[in-house]
């Protein structure tokens, strides 16, 4: 079995975090028909990368990126319990290495990066209908709270 290994990304991997970005892009298509079907781009991943609110990891196999994902720390709003939280993002594995528990070893480091920053609560957002990202992160430990709804005029 192969070794994965989870570390900050750096500059050097840049190229390869812009085309793992366009792979969640592609997967996200189907579930968002507002998404511009040219070229676009969620993250600012040169920023995420030395932003001190933002922990950006790379998983390794074999010296070879085979994922990704962020966690990135928010104020909560006033009204709750607690003062901050994590959101976590960006989570990609290549298809190639699916499977592997890679995406649960990145989430669990960007887990204790939060506890680390006096974090108690971390959220994510997630289509509803893509229900294998769901099962993922049921797997780690998250559930459903709410679901975002929507019309176009």
């Amino acid at each position: 079995m192969d070794k994965i290994v989870i570390r900050p990304a750096t500059m050097a991997d840049v190229p390869t975090l812009l085309h793992f970005e366009q792979g969640v892009i592609t997967a996200e298509r189907p579930f968002d028909t507002t998404l511009k079907q040219e070229n676009i781009r969620y993250y600012d991943v040169e920023h995420m990368q030395t932003a001190p609110h933002i922990q950006l990891l790379v998983a390794e196999i074999n010296n070879e990126l085979a994922g990704c994902g962020y966690a990135r720390l928010e104020k909560a709003k006033h009204y709750l319990r607690h003062a901050q939280h994590a959101y976590l993002g960006f989570m990609y594995v290549v298809p190639a290495h699916r499977g592997k528990g890679i995406n649960k070893q990145i989430i669990n480091e960007l887990v204790k990066w939060s506890a680390s920053n006096g974090v108690h609560e971390i959220r994510l957002d997630v289509y509803y209908e893509n229900t294998a990202a769901i099962k993922a992160y049921e797997k780690a430990g998250f559930i459903k709270h709410m679901v975002e709804m929507r019309v176009g005029l």
